[in-house]
């Protein structure tokens, strides 16, 4: 008690200690005057410390964590935390590599397969005091949740919501389900909506596209709260400054409200031709034969455009994704699951809440399910009879490792390594122009510059300087390769092919436009045929769904087959054949002879 009295003195907070035991617990009148007691001591801003004195194992209590239990029903708690020294409830001792952290705890899944260590060498009773002493005050209603007492912050995080520790909720096994049949529902559920998508006219599904947009606008305070939240969790957690600005949607220099620019977007997608059902070429089949008389008459087939069914996006911390994605994926009639990063959590639960809000109940919100557990994706992958094609967004890793996993197709999206090469012949004040919008109009975007390649005769004239000193001046930190970092007196990067997603860049001189090329395909890793894109005297910023008219993007493809560069409706979509007959039979060919006319442009 001398401890919490200096400490809590330190903070001008009073504290006081009541001493409880075994039998005063036992007596009714004792705890009424006990709760009496606790109330009174908090209305006068007084920190309470109930401590125990004569516990064993055949008491009502037999550790302060059976007591904290006990006093949290008597008190009607809404949350008891109990501090342990490790970070929650391990599948076995958390020294042991194999074991994993249990989020939710449920009895029917984890009871008798939990290995327990050795006690806490803080306390008496260890994890297995803990866990008891849990499952009695969830039983009861109080939620509870075990942490860490070693991270000085764990308390707020928990008050925060942040995902810290094992929860114990009565509650747990309704709405906690195994993985397995979890992915499983959640990929059935948004197939059978995207049917009924499917079903409903274009305007039908052009209104819905037009009341997320509104839904969006009206709900701009609560989202821009909850995103908030997540940037300064980020910022306390020390995160990378790119990361952060991909994360927060706020508009950055000379931008419009992030959420009005996106509300912008899904009225432009919605306005656009409806994609789904387009004929994309009609021919007539004619079946002539040999005989005097006219076998049938011609068939009519169509190729049209036809969803893929149901996607997986993987994505990173941008909550600005989660609603271009899923405007794509509903203006394309497909059904959808997101994963994005977990420091968007909030941001992005707020989106699809607003977002399947819209969705009419005909159709069913469960057209866009939000997947919140890194766990579900080795589930989900496994699911090639009714996931249709994945879409992973972040690192070569992330899109390595989801390709081997799996059976369903992956349309890659790897690093935004985008290369820049400024020739002799270049005016130097456009090229001027394009290098700084390239690198600094959004440094955090897969679209900036990344490395600039420039000629070696602009070394003599000059050229390489003006352009080092106008990035320079925006603030960019530069790298060079090992000619450029000689010249410019610049350190080397420790790569190459570096995505830096913030204000520095890797430049480098070579020879010619040959040379250039030559450059990326091996020190910058990228190889030639897989480039999507391609700008000439123009800034590599305009690789964007927007800005190329496709309304937004799920992403910008690399991959060699179905759609490269930025990936809209139309990557979305594959097709599908519709013959229109009047009862014609094919009968072994017999004496038939068949004719083709195109009626497409009829």
């Amino acid at each position: 008690m001398a401890l919490y009295d200096t400490l809590f003195s330190q903070l001008d907070v009073t504290s006081a200690q009541l001493l409880v035991t075994d039998s005063d617990f036992r007596d009714k009148e004792f705890r009424k005057q006990l709760k009496h007691t606790i109330e009174s001591l908090m209305s006068l801003r007084v920190v309470p410390i109930i401590n125990e004195n004569d516990a064993d194992s055949s008491g009502i209590f037999w550790d302060n964590d059976s007591l904290a239990a006990l006093l949290a029903l008597e008190l009607n708690a809404d949350l008891l935390v109990l501090l342990s020294d490790v970070e929650g409830l391990y599948s076995g001792p958390p020294s042991d590599p194999e074991s994993k952290l249990i989020r939710t705890y449920i009895e029917r899944v984890h009871l008798g397969g939990i290995t327990f260590g050795d006690k806490s060498r803080l306390g008496r009773g260890g994890m297995t005091a803990k866990v008891k002493a849990a499952v009695m005050a969830a039983k009861a209603g109080v939620p509870v949740i075990i942490t860490s007492g070693f991270d000085p912050e764990s308390i707020l995080k928990v008050l925060q919501g942040d995902d810290v520790g094992t929860l114990f909720h009565r509650d747990a096994h309704l709405w906690v389900k195994t993985k397995e049949t979890g992915a499983r529902d959640m990929a059935v559920a948004a197939r059978e909506c995207s049917r009924r998508l499917q079903a409903l006219s274009s305007e039908d599904r052009k209104k819905i596209l037009l009341d997320i947009a509104n839904a969006l606008e009206a709900n701009e305070k609560v989202i821009k709260v909850e995103n908030e939240a997540d940037v300064a969790a980020a910022e306390q957690a020390g995160m990378e400054k790119s990361l952060i600005a991909r994360l927060a949607l706020k508009p950055g220099k000379a931008r419009q409200c992030r959420i009005t620019s996106l509300s912008k977007s899904l009225r432009v997608l919605a306005s656009m031709e409806d994609p789904v059902g387009h004929v994309l070429k009609t021919t007539e089949v004619l079946l002539n034969t040999v005989l005097w008389f006219q076998l049938a008459d011609g068939l009519v087939l169509e190729k049209t455009s036809s969803p893929l069914g149901v996607l997986l996006i993987v994505f990173e911390a941008r909550p600005d994704a989660l609603v271009q994605i899923a405007s794509l994926a509903i203006r394309s009639g497909n059904g959808l699951l997101l994963k994005g990063g977990k420091e968007a959590r909030r941001s992005n639960a707020i989106l699809h809440k607003v977002i399947t809000d819209a969705i009419p109940d005909h159709v069913g919100r469960r057209l866009i399910g939000l997947v919140t557990s890194r766990d579900e994706i080795p589930d989900l992958l496994k699911l090639d009879d009714v996931i249709d094609l994945v879409i992973p967004r972040g690192s070569n890793k992330l899109v390595s490792t989801i390709k081997a996993s799996t059976k369903i197709p992956v349309l890659g999206h790897a690093d935004g390594v985008c290369h820049v090469y400024v020739d002799k012949s270049a005016n130097m004040q456009t090229a001027k122009r394009i290098v700084v919008d390239a690198k600094v109009d959004y440094p955090a975007a897969c679209n900036a510059m990344e490395t600039l390649l420039v000629h070696k005769d602009l070394v003599s004239s000059g050229g390489l300087n003006e352009l080092a000193l106008e990035l320079r001046n925006e603030g960019v930190v530069l790298h060079g390769g090992p000619r450029a970092s000689e010249e410019l007196s610049i350190p080397e990067p420790a790569s190459l092919h570096h995505e830096y997603s913030s204000l520095a860049c890797t430049v480098e001189i070579v020879d010619d436009v040959h040379a250039a090329i030559d450059y990326m395909d091996t020190e910058g890793k990228i190889l030639i045929d897989f480039v999507a894109a391609v700008f000439h005297n123009a800034s590599t910023r305009f690789c964007d769904g927007a800005r190329f008219g496709l309304g937004a993007e799920v992403g910008i493809s690399t991959s060699r087959i179905h759609a490269r560069g930025p990936v809209g409706v139309e990557g979305l979509l594959t097709t599908r054949w519709l013959l229109r007959g009047s009862g014609q039979i094919v009968d072994g060919d017999k004496g038939v002879t068949y004719t083709h006319k195109d009626l497409t442009t009829v």
